[in-house]
């Protein structure tokens, strides 16, 4: 389980009408519910990929960042292309009337104001008791996702429904991309799945797919008609590093008990800001702020580096 020290807070600005607050409270105990629920899901999120790659799985809103291309040393030259994602899950956590979230530059000066507790802060004449608590949200999921770009394979889909045995498709297939001017080369294999009308044809030398691959409809002749196949490269996928981590911020804190005022919530938020940046209130630097005066907002959270 890892605890992140850095969390960025994502806003959404939405003002909730009472029905929009019920669907709210609704979605936010579901979401507990998932929660609860995510380290024994954990298995069956692994067990449920496919053999084709593919996650049959729903998982929050994610971060994806390209990582590095992998070593292909071993193989033929344009044989396969290697790629690797970091992926991270974002957080959702749901703000609600007269909180705020105030995110300090120094992770000292957010546990040394939660210490204090309580801060006795000055809105426009009006004093108020605000309540500084560590903020805590739900679990995220990180893993590296790689992706393998076949050099010799493409895929073909939207092939044409022929009344003609699947061994003739595959030849009429195999004669269109032998040595076509648009590309391609002598063919090794041919996978055709007619309920699917789809293909998976492998080439014998490496790199004839890439002059198909770069467009995505490919011309496809048989009794006296053109038909279009929608062509892609052939991917192959899976995770690896797969880790739950906590939501514990050692930078933003949590303030409860902001009073109602006449004062906008751009103002407020500059006066929370100015009171918890100053030394003399064991305050320092702040990065970010968001508070919110009514209804409710939902800010998602996601891991910093």
């Amino acid at each position: 389980m890892l605890c992140l020290k850095n969390l960025t807070v994502i806003c959404f600005d939405q003002n909730c009408s009472l029905e929009e607050l019920c669907v709210l409270n609704q979605e936010n105990a579901e979401l507990k519910r998932e929660i609860e629920k995510l380290k024994e899901e954990l298995a069956e999120c692994c067990s449920a990929l496919s053999q084709d790659g593919k996650i049959k799985k729903k998982v929050a809103e994610m971060k994806v960042v390209f990582t590095n291309m992998e070593d292909t040393e071993g193989d033929f030259p344009d044989m396969n292309t290697r790629c690797v994602f970091s992926v991270t899950t974002r957080i959702p956590f749901k703000l609600n009337q007269n909180h705020a979230l105030l995110t300090l530059e120094d992770e000292e000066v957010a546990q040394r104001l939660t210490k204090m507790g309580k801060h006795t802060v000055n809105l426009d004449g009006t004093t108020a008791d605000v309540k500084v608590v560590p903020l805590t949200v739900g679990i995220g999921i990180k893993f590296e996702l790689h992706i393998t770009i076949s050099g010799k394979k493409i895929s073909v889909s939207e092939i044409p429904e022929l009344p003609i045995p699947d061994e003739w498709m595959r030849d009429k297939l195999e004669l269109n991309f032998y040595k076509s001017e648009h590309g391609g080369g002598e063919v090794e294999n041919i996978k055709y799945d007619k309920r699917s009308r789809t293909a998976v044809i492998t080439f014998t030398r490496p790199g004839a797919m890439a002059s198909i691959a770069r467009g995505t409809r490919y011309p496809f002749y048989v009794n006296g008609r053109c038909h279009r196949l929608s062509v892609s490269p052939s991917t192959d996928g899976h995770l690896e590093k797969l880790q739950l981590f906590s939501g514990i911020s050692t930078k933003t804190i949590l303030l409860k008990g902001i009073k109602e005022t006449e004062d906008d919530e751009e103002s407020v938020q500059d006066m929370i800001e100015i009171h918890f940046q100053k030394p003399s209130n064991g305050g320092g630097e702040t990065e970010n702020i968001k508070y919110v005066s009514k209804g409710a907002t939902w800010v998602c959270f996601e891991e910093d580096g």
